[in-house]
Formats: structure tokens, C-alpha cells, sequence
């Protein structure tokens, strides 16, 4: 029942705002983000917005939308406007009203009702996908087209249930190791089994696609893995880069009874194709020109593949989600730390790759100890006086380069950097410039996309080893990079808001520490400009996930408190 004593306010345009100065604000935060999408997250009220593809989502995890309704009755202050349970009802019940499936030869769209499916006849949208009529809520679609009618259900409002069914592929027997090549017991977390036993689904034709949804540090490759060694099947592993194929191999051999000759890198240095193919979107999107072919996506024919793996699957590039749609009959499973797209196409995913089957808050997973406890602080600094006038004339884009280069910033980085010499430490930017300068102020090595691989290899293992306790680093560093004893990151710059961003580099440092401290995520912001601007749009994944900023200026110093002291401030 409302109580004016409760944190949220739930609005008749589907926003729904949540007090954070409340007893109840952690558990009605958690409650919200299983159906809500965070849109603002200011110091004392945030807004979350119900919206269609949230309420898809939850409903593909087994939400009702009676477990929605309660959720917001249980924490909101006031009444709930009829028409957000209305159409609360009427979107989630959207979700199974629609349904592909086989029957022999045929692929069959199966409407819950007549209504509907002259709806659905009428689309000019859809009907392009349409053979034929079967009877009065059949129809008899293009099986080929699978994955472009499932897009175009999903813009006329209409999610389908993909109940079609996959190929086998080709077999591949392989088992988990009960312990890794160094000896050390191996075995899946409790969640992690349960985000398999959810995507897999008993075999049937209710799972196997899908998106997993875990922060970094937490084991999204050890649910890869997981996945695959349920399903015995050839697999295809797609990364983000280089680096990251290279990791999910040697995760593969030292995990799985999986052979060196069983598994391939395919890459711009490598093109191997085996049982289980490990490849970067970079090298599948390349081609000689913009009209040319993509010339690798052979790659998606070369075997009788069983499942197809997509690492990071919020960066999934345009050209990959269209031969995505093409291969619908394969199984497929998105592993990401955040659902958010910068460019928007998160139904994409959803049609595609499809729904959000599983997820864990980052807290949760912290609470348990399977990923550091993190303080996130926010250090602002005024802008340098030499570039006042320039930034005053400069336009919006360059405004932003201006104050994320500001140069004091170099000398708050090097009191951390003294601060924490004990630590294993992260600077990590976005100008090549400015982190060229970072390098040479503190002496630390520095690695960008033109840093070789076997470079950028040999400092990492180094940085492992206690060798290097400082990297510099350009955005190559912000995803599937395994640093399991950095528990510092310093931000100096970042692209543009990017929540995307916000995610990979927090989680550089999440990985559980063993003597169980804390890690530290600064953020280096030029107060009054846009540098701060973004970094607000940054903030919406912390809040998300249920971090909150530690805000002070450079001369305060912030950094030499107890990191215990500003949870028991909140």
C-alpha cells in the first residue's frame, strides 16, 4: 500500500523517481532495476522509466506483470496512476503472444488471437516476411528471413517468441577440469550455473538464446565456457579484440580437456578455423572498401556450427547483427556487463541475440565476495587558467577535448601515484597526447592501439607479476583485459558519457582481492565544463549498479581518508 514514508513516486508518463536519502532506497533500486531503465541519477532524486523493451525483458526472465505492479505498490508513496498498471499488463502480455515454430520444412508465425494476426497481415513491415496464410492466426513466413521478421515484430510493438528451435551442429566432447593445468580446484560458481542451467534450458527450444548479463570480474567466460560444455557442440566465440581472444584460449585449455588443436584464433595475425574458433569483430567487419564484401564472414559457413558465443555483446557492430539475423537456427548467447548500446540498438540485441535471460547486481556479487568492494570518487579541479579563453571560443566537441586535457589533471594523477606505490595501479584515458605526457610525468609504460600485441602482452604479464605496478593506458584497455591485481584506476578522460565505458573500466579493477581490499576507482572531472557534463552520464552505470561517488576538489585530498569512512558516511 502507498506510505508517505516510502522512496518512490511512479508518474502517469511511466517515469519513476526514487528518493535516495531513504531507508528503502538500496531495496527499491534493486527491485526497479529488474524491469526499469535508469535515465538520470542527480545527488538526491534518480528517474527510471518503464518501458517496453525493460518490461520484455523482465517477462523473458519470468516476471509478471503482477510482480511488477507490487514491486512499485510496495515502495511508492503514492497511489499508482491506472493507466501504468494498464499498461504494464498490456506490454508484458505482448511477450508470448507471438510465436515462431516448425512444422516440418515450414516456419510457422502462430497469433494468439484473430485480431492479431490481421494486425500483423497489415504491417508493411512484416508482411514482406509472409508466404502465406495457414488458417485465421497462421501464417507461413520466410524461414530464411528469420531473424529480420523477429527485427520487424519487435518495431510494430510485437515481440515473438522464438520457439523454432536450433541446429546440433557438429559434435565436440570435451569436459570442465576438476583442476586448472596449475593445479588449482576448478569449478563453476553457484551463479554462474545457474545462468547456464537458465540459458540452456533443458536442450529445448525455450533457451538457447539469449544475453547473460554479470559485471566484470564476476566470470561471464567461465558461463561461456559453462554454456558450451553443456551443449557438446562446435562453437564460434566472437571478442572485442586481439588480447581478449588470445585470454578466452588460454581459459579454454587451462579449464576444459579441450586440445591446442581443438581450438583457433582467428585474427588479423591468424586465421585458424577449428572445432572452437575464437575471432574479433574487427577482423569479421573488415573489408578493402565500403562497397567490397565482408570477405570473413565465411567464417559463419565453414563448419556445421552449434553455438555462437558473443563476448561484450553491447558493442556487437552493425555488420554482425545482420548476418546475426541470418543464422537464427544457431544458438546464440550475448555475455555482457551492462544491456546499454550508446548507439540505442538495444532491441537489436533483444530480437537478435535475444532477450535478458539472466543477471546479478554488482553489489550482490560484492557482498558475497566474488568482486572487490569498490569506492568510486569524483575529484574536481578547476580549469587551467591558460585555457579559459580558449575553451570560451571553442565549439561543443573540442570544448570537451579543452577540459579533458586539462594539466593540472597530470598533477593530482601523480599525488595518487605517490599516495598509492603500494598498490597495483591503472591510468586510463582516451587522448594519446595527454597520455603521453601522463607516461613521462610518472615514468610508467603506456599502451594504445598502435602498441603491438606481443607488447601489450608482455606488459601485462609484467603488471601480473608485480613487475610494473603502473600502466597507462588508451581505451584497447577498456574490455576483457585480465589484471586480477589492479585494485586502482585512475580516469582521466572518457568517451563522451559513455556508460558502455563507465562499465569496462570499473571492472578492470573488480576482481576479488585476496587480502580483501578495497579497490578504488577515481575519476579526474574539470569542474564547470563539459568534462563534467559527461561524467555525469558516466555516473548513471555506477548508480545503476549501486555505487555512489565520493565528490571532493583536488585540494582536499580525499584520497588519504580510510575508504571505510565514506560507507559509514552513506
Amino acid at each position: 500500500m502507498p506510505d508517505p514514508r516510502n522512496p518512490l513516486i511512479v508518474q502517469s508518463d511511466k517515469s519513476v523517481l526514487l528518493e535516495v536519502d531513504n531507508p528503502l532506497y538500496e531495496d527499491a533500486r534493486d527491485s526497479l532495476a529488474r524491469f526499469a531503465e535508469l535515465v538520470k541519477s542527480p545527488e538526491y532524486v534518480h528517474t527510471y522509466r518503464v518501458t517496453p523493451l525493460s518490461l520484455w525483458n523482465a517477462a523473458a526472465m519470468g516476471m509478471t506483470p503482477s510482480d511488477v505492479i507490487s514491486a512499485l505498490e510496495e515502495y511508492a508513496k503514492y497511489p499508482i496512476p491506472g493507466n501504468i498498471s494498464r499498461e504494464i499488463i498490456d506490454y508484458m502480455s505482448r511477450y508470448g503472444m507471438l510465436s515462431l515454430y516448425k512444422e516440418g520444412p515450414d516456419l510457422l508465425l502462430l497469433c494468439d488471437n484473430q485480431d492479431l494476426a490481421e494486425e500483423i497481415g497489415a504491417s508493411k513491415k512484416v508482411r514482406e516476411f509472409i508466404i502465406d496464410r495457414v488458417d485465421a492466426t497462421t501464417f507461413r513466413v520466410d524461414a530464411k528471413q528469420r531473424g529480420f521478421l523477429k527485427y520487424a515484430l519487435i518495431e510494430i510493438g510485437h515481440p515473438v517468441e522464438d520457439l523454432a528451435g536450433y541446429i546440433e551442429g557438429e559434435a565436440l566432447h570435451f569436459e570442465l577440469r576438476e583442476k586448472t593445468l596449475s593445479g588449482k580446484d576448478f569449478d563453476l560458481r553457484s551463479y554462474q550455473k545457474d545462468a547456464v542451467a537458465i540459458f540452456h534450458a533443458g536442450g529445448g527450444e525455450r533457451g538457447g538464446s539469449g544475453v547473460v548479463v554479470l559485471p566484470c570480474g564476476a566470470g561471464k567466460t567461465m558461463v561461456g565456457i559453462g554454456a558450451m560444455e553443456k551443449l557438446q557442440t562446435s562453437t564460434i566465440i566472437l571478442c572485442p579484440n586481439v588480447v581478449a581472444v588470445r585470454q578466452w584460449i588460454t581459459e579454454l585449455l587451462d579449464k576444459t580437456t579441450l586440445t591446442p588443436d581443438q581450438i583457433g584464433e582467428y585474427t588479423g595475425a591468424n586465421k585458424e578455423i577449428r572445432p572452437v574458433t575464437v575471432a574479433t569483430y574487427q577482423i569479421l567487419t573488415w573489408r578493402e572498401s565500403r562497397k567490397a564484401e565482408f570477405e570473413h564472414f565465411g567464417i559463419f559457413e565453414a563448419r556445421n556450427w552449434g553455438l555462437i558465443i558473443y563476448d561484450e555483446v553491447h558493442l556487437l557492430p552493425a555488420p554482425v547483427f545482420r548476418v546475426t539475423a541470418t543464422i537464427q537456427a544457431t544458438r546464440r548467447l550475448g555475455l555482457t556487463a551492462t544491456l546499454v548500446r550508446e548507439d540505442g540498438k538495444e532491441e537489436d540485441v533483444f530480437s537478435l541475440i535475444g532477450p535478458k535471460r539472466f543477471d546479478m547486481p554488482w553489489k550482490q556479487l560484492e557482498d558475497q565476495g566474488w568482486i572487490a568492494t569498490a569506492v568510486c570518487y569524483e575529484i574536481r579541479i578547476d580549469l587551467d587558467d591558460s585555457l579559459r579563453r580558449k575553451y570560451a571560443l571553442a565549439d561543443d566537441r573540442r570544448k570537451y577535448r579543452i577540459a579533458a586535457e586539462n594539466p593540472i589533471k597530470i598533477d593530482i594523477i601523480k599525488k595518487l601515484v605517490e599516495h598509492h606505490k603500494e598498490d597495483n595501479i591503472l591510468v586510463i584515458g582516451m587522448y594519446l597526447r595527454q597520455l603521453n605526457q601522463i607516461s613521462e610525468a610518472i615514468d610508467a609504460p603506456l599502451i594504445t592501439g598502435k602498441t603491438p600485441n606481443d607488447e601489450r602482452e608482455r606488459l601485462y604479464k609484467a603488471f601480473r607479476e608485480g613487475k610494473e605496478k603502473v600502466l597507462v593506458v588508451s581505451k584497447v584497455a577498456n574490455f576483457a583485459i585480465d589484471l586480477p591485481d589492479a585494485n586502482v584506476a585512475i580516469q582521466v578522460s572518457g568517451t563522451f558519457g559513455s556508460r558502455q565505458e563507465e562499465a569496462q573500466r570499473l571492472g578492470r579493477i573488480l576482481r576479488p582481492k585476496t587480502d580483501g581490499s578495497f579497490a578504488r576507482f577515481y575519476s579526474i572531472i574539470t569542474k564547470d565544463t563539459r568534462d563534467m557534463d559527461f561524467a555525469a552520464k558516466r555516473q548513471l552505470f555506477l548508480t545503476e549498479q549501486g555505487y555512489q561517488y565520493v565528490i571532493a576538489s583536488g585540494d582536499e585530498e580525499i584520497w588519504l581518508k580510510p575508504p571505510e569512512s565514506f560507507f559509514q558516511q552513506t
